[in-house]
């Protein structure tokens, strides 16, 4: 290792290794040559003569051209993993024009959520953290604007059913992390998305989109969804998610890696002899575009 990070503990830091640099635990030649590879990437940077940085193209960070780039990105990472019963009755993708359609679920409009850790804080925050566009907003800016959106976080089962929604679009997933503070043993969505998924898509036709750095257990649900997307972490570009989910663009995206049933299948790659994932590395549906709808 190069460099340590211990922004708050670092004169505990220093202490214990000048102590065991002194007792001979870790040799001087060790420190040496990490400090000569800081000092040679300092010195190709010319920070030496040039220590301050140069703010002259500050002004472009979140300009629309780069949030348009954001926004294609998040369209091609998306992965359509179910897509209705069989492929002669899909549900994607939605249709803009309908009677009245409910998004729900604790990641639908949150910022926050949809960005991840190391955003703004170290561990990530929820909520308005900074400039963008949830998928509610998204969902709001793509349906035709007949179309009533009814935004309810965590509906029980008997309020679907008596609203008669035209279809529903959950959004849940994991809160953000960083590094071990994300380290877990059941790979589970926190409650209420369990509860959500269910109450839901018991109830009318759905899309579950997940937020999530990786794959989580969504085994037992998937049979009552109707379609699945694994959205990862779109960021600031939520756009991005509603132009699929509503036929602008299709769905191309491709698992970066397995899709277990369960954790005691963990560790599972390709070419392991009991090699029975929920959805394989390289997996992904596609969709058509069908920007009239």
């Amino acid at each position: 290792m190069t460099e340590i990070m211990v922004p708050l503990r670092y004169k505990e830091f220093i202490n214990d290794l000048t102590s065991l640099v002194k007792n001979k635990y870790i040799p001087m030649t060790r420190i040496d040559d990490a400090v000569k590879r800081i000092l040679r990437v300092k010195f190709v940077m010319g920070l030496f003569e040039n220590p301050l940085a140069d703010l002259s193209m500050a002004k472009y960070i979140g300009s629309q051209e780069h949030r348009e780039l954001a926004r294609e990105a998040v369209r091609k990472s998306l992965v359509l993993l179910k897509n209705g019963e069989s492929a002669d009755e899909p549900l994607l993708p939605l249709p803009k024009k309908a009677s009245k359609i409910l998004v729900a679920g604790s990641h639908s409009n949150d910022i926050g959520y949809q960005c991840g850790g190391w955003t703004i804080e170290w561990q990530g925050h929820s909520g308005n953290i900074t400039v963008g566009t949830t998928i509610l907003d998204a969902i709001r800016n793509t349906v035709d604007p007949k179309t009533k959106i009814v935004l309810k976080h965590n509906p029980d089962a008997e309020y679907v059913k008596s609203k008669n929604f035209s279809y529903a679009i959950v959004v849940v997933g994991e809160p953000p992390y960083t590094e071990t503070f994300g380290d877990s043993l059941n790979l589970t969505i926190p409650e209420p998305g369990p509860s959500t998924i269910t109450n839901v898509c018991g109830a009318v036709k759905c899309v579950v989109v997940l937020i999530t750095g990786r794959p989580v257990v969504i085994q037992p649900y998937v049979d009552t969804i109707d379609a699945l997307v694994a959205a990862w972490l779109p960021g600031t570009e939520g756009q991005g998610v509603a132009d699929v989910l509503f036929g602008d663009y299709g769905f191309t995206g491709k698992l970066p890696r397995t899709w277990f049933k369960t954790v005691d299948q963990l560790p599972m790659n390709v070419g392991d002899r009991h090699y029975d994932p929920l959805y394989p590395f390289g997996f992904g549906l596609t969709t058509t575009p069908n920007k009239a709808k």
